[in-house]
């Protein structure tokens, strides 16, 4: 259940519903009438909102009924609502690609209308969307900059909202203390706007995270208390939420009996309201409850239905938590090779979620540019129209001054004009201080986000072989793979771990590198044979044949960090390797620049659009794609690249044209 959105779609259905408490029966009674197209499309939300919890189908249909009107007729105001609707619907049945799509859709909407108070509440939902799809690092960018919107305009409610958020994600991240810290303040804030209804969501979250700190008596209190004060102000909307969280403490307490009942509760709810993906979700607990009964067919048959309402959902990632309880059930029947399926499938399906965000980077780059720039004018805009009012002040003031005070001597307009200029040198004073101020700010905007992303490589991209290499050796343990089989999967398992490897180096180097650990110490190096080295040591890495031609002249030295050069070397080569298709080439050549060498490490792979030249060498960003047999990689490679090549006093460029392969130039010094 979205809980964190649910804050705001309260208000939104409070200040947008014109009816009030009006029965379903009355709103189709209304709608059945001739209306004007603008009250139309409120009573077919209004419906949307009132089928919600008795026909969750009919609730999405009336919202895409609002939607097709506002479209048609062109209304933003009113195709704002509908996308905002619509995203919520997909996300309470588990559909996060959907819900991504709108809330992209509404962001670019609320952009264009220049509406602070809309660009906040769709970076909320777009941190809710990524943070369900596990992207965290995502989902904490969003958040961090709905908190920035909300103090910009002053909306204590929307802060206390983006506090809640960052709890959800400090939670995910295991840091319990961090997330307690945060829904203290949301608490301090809305007992300061006298907001009782975000009280529920707060004790809720809390109840949460003392369940995962396996602190199951505070759990269960404020799982209760979140439910008594839920049907206090008829908040039926996270009933069933608080009903799996209690369900989840007692099969924790090995009450076995409490946790079908809760569970029973929350399926009365759901399907009171046709919601397939509550239903989903009830069954995996329920599945998950036999499966520590050691009941596994009853188990199984659970999960199974679980998946298959799930897939039929697009729930994603839902259908990847069934499939990783398959692969469990499959261990403790022995069944090895069919956990090892479901544990893969799971897996293919997160890394399709990823691919799938990854389409989107582009587009989502381009909107996080477009809302920086439009924030920017709104805020020359409103600066603007109080300098502007101040300026009016002002001139009215002087006018009234020069009409009572025609008699002023000499020595007092030479006193008005050096209080002038003291003015103005202080506003300049003031105006140096606030840039530098600012300028601080984007560097350590920028270092955080270069923590982010590499705890975000960490967490992502060195747990994959070491889940693989536990299941294979759990499999030889049990003698369960065949001579061809153990030859497959250790083919397979050492490019992983070669890929891990140079990960690892790369993400020490770059730490390193960070901290200022790393010193130049420049010596003679021989070109030609560190060109050669690598190809040679490389090429044993991968399946792929692909011929290497190295021209670069003998005796060509250069004068730089040998373990930077041959790292520069080596990340190059490796890039090509990956890019290129079995049977292409790869090149490295040398031009003499007079006080430098440039080298240059060419190929005819596939080449890299413009788009993304843009992005390769950024370090905030990290751009990274798969390779043509389907390597994975972290964007740190070239990263270091740039770093080390600049630290040695030289240049680093790329030229590319997709289907035509990439060269990639940079300089070093001569060695004299």
């Amino acid at each position: 259940m979205p809980k964190n959105r649910i804050l705001l779609i309260i208000v939104f259905l409070t200040s947008f519903s014109g009816y009030g408490q009006t029965t379903i029966d009355s709103l189709e009674n209304q709608l059945s009438k001739s209306l004007p197209d603008s009250l139309k499309i409120v009573t077919l939300f209004n419906l949307s909102v009132e089928y919600q919890y008795q026909d969750f189908n009919k609730s999405q249909a009336f919202a895409n009924q609002g939607f097709d009107l506002a479209n048609q007729k062109g209304w933003n105001w009113a195709k704002a609502k509908a996308l905002e609707r619509r995203s919520f619907l997909n996300s309470i049945n588990g559909d996060f690609i959907s819900a991504l799509r709108d809330d992209q859709e509404l962001l670019k909407l609320s952009i264009s209308m220049i509406d602070s108070t809309a660009i906040t509440t769709c970076l909320n939902y777009l941190g809710f969307d990524y943070q369900e799809l596990g992207e965290f690092d995502e989902a904490y960018y969003y958040y961090s900059q709905t908190y920035r919107m909300a103090v910009a305009i002053k909306n204590p409610a929307k802060i206390s909202t983006a506090y809640i958020n960052l709890a959800s994600i400090f939670k995910e991240l295991g840091q319990y203390d961090e997330a307690l810290n945060y829904l203290e303040l949301c608490k301090k804030i809305n007992l300061e706007i006298k907001n009782s209804t975000a009280q529920p969501f707060i004790l809720e979250e809390a109840g949460d995270i003392y369940l995962r700190k396996n602190q199951l008596d505070k759990a269960k209190e404020a799982l209760l208390l979140s439910l008594r004060l839920t049907r206090e102000q008829k908040e039926f909307i996270l009933e069933p939420a608080i009903f799996q969280k209690l369900a989840e403490v007692s099969l924790a307490s090995n009450n076995y009996t409490s946790a079908f009942a809760y569970y029973d509760s929350a399926s009365i709810v759901y399907k009171k309201s046709n919601n397939q993906f509550g239903v989903a979700q009830v069954k995996l607990g329920e599945g998950k409850i036999f499966l520590k009964q050691g009941k596994y067919d009853s188990a199984l048959r659970l999960t199974e239905e679980s998946q298959a309402l799930s897939h039929s959902l697009n729930a994603r990632k839902a259908e990847s938590d069934c499939l990783n309880q398959l692969g469990e059930l499959a261990e403790m029947k022995n069944d090895f090779k069919k956990a090892l399926y479901f544990y893969k499938k799971a897996k293919a399906l997160g890394d399709s979620l990823v691919s799938r965000e990854t389409l989107t980077k582009t587009f989502q780059n381009q909107m996080r540019f477009d809302a920086d720039i439009k924030n920017s004018e709104i805020a020359e805009l409103t600066d603007f129209k109080k300098k502007q009012t101040k300026a009016i002040k002002q001139e009215a003031f002087i006018r009234n001054i020069l009409v009572v005070a025609m008699a002023l001597t000499a020595i007092v307009l030479f006193t008005v004009y050096r209080s002038g200029q003291r003015r103005l040198r202080i506003n300049k004073l003031l105006l140096e201080h606030q840039e530098e101020i600012k300028q601080r700010a984007i560097e350590l905007e920028q270092l955080n986000k270069v923590k982010d992303k590499f705890f975000s490589i960490i967490s992502h991209d060195l747990r994959s072989p070491i889940n693989s290499l536990s299941a294979i050796l759990t499999l030889m343990e049990n003698q369960n793979l065949k001579p061809e089989e153990f030859s497959r999967l250790a083919k397979e398992l050492k490019l992983q771990f070669n890929n891990t490897k140079t990960l690892i180096n790369n993400l020490l180097d770059w730490a390193l590198m960070q901290m200022d650990k790393l010193k130049v110490q420049p010596v003679k190096i021989n070109l030609l044979e560190l060109a050669n080295e690598n190809y040679k040591l490389l090429s044993t890495l991968h399946l792929k044949e692909i011929s290497f031609n190295n021209s670069i002249p003998e005796n060509c030295f250069g004068l730089a960090d040998s373990n930077m050069i041959n790292l520069v070397f080596r990340n190059l080569i490796m890039n090509a390797l990956k890019f290129t298709e079995s049977g292409g080439s790869i090149a490295a050549s040398l031009q003499d620049k007079g006080t430098q060498y440039e080298i240059c490490i060419s190929d005819n792979g596939v080449g890299i659009s413009e788009e993304v030249q843009k992005l390769i060498f950024e370090k905030t960003v990290g751009y990274t794609t798969r390779g043509t047999a389907n390597e994975k990689g972290t964007g740190l490679g070239l990263i270091l690249c740039k770093e080390f090549v600049e630290r040695n006093g030289g240049q680093i460029r790329v030229e590319s044209e997709l289907g035509k392969g990439s060269k990639f130039y940079f300089t070093i010094p001569k060695f004299n």
